[in-house]
């Protein structure tokens, strides 16, 4: 019977008042090296470790990708894993073991680069600056 009322107490009492917290970060305005878009946003929730992208291309960029893959969209949306370490937040590795690419972000800075190995040979080299960058405690 203690144990009931305890259980009670503690769903009833206890997890009511406990805050969740996860940290989300946008960059967003982003302008990159080879490609013009409208919109080029970067969406990082720590909390769920997930990176959502969103971008639509300008009619420039989208009309040369579209000549070779014809299923390529004005705008789209893709979501990819994270991990963070130290101050970094890196994606997943994209690739095989011998030879992969990632995207590197670093906490509190506009630049967006991409890593490339090959045969444990690390290059990285920048892809984008954001304009805005913004940081948000989310608590629910």
């Amino acid at each position: 019977m203690k144990e009931i009322r305890f259980l009670i107490f503690f769903f009833l009492i206890i997890l009511p008042f406990q805050n969740l917290k996860s940290e989300i970060i946008i960059l967003s305005a982003c302008n990159d090296k080879q490609d013009e878009f409208l919109k080029n946003e970067y969406i990082f929730n720590l909390d769920e470790l997930i990176m959502t992208r969103n971008y639509v291309y300008k009619e420039k960029t989208y009309q040369k990708y579209r000549l070779t893959d014809l299923s390529v969209k004005k705008s789209n949306t893709y979501v990819r894993n994270i991990y963070v370490e130290d101050e970094k937040i890196l994606t997943l590795k994209h690739g095989y073991p011998k030879f992969y690419t990632q995207i590197l972000f670093e906490k509190g800075k506009k630049d967006i680069f991409m890593k490339t190995v090959l045969n444990d040979e690390e290059g990285i080299s920048k892809i984008s600056t954001c304009e805005k960058i913004e940081k948000f405690e989310k608590e629910s």
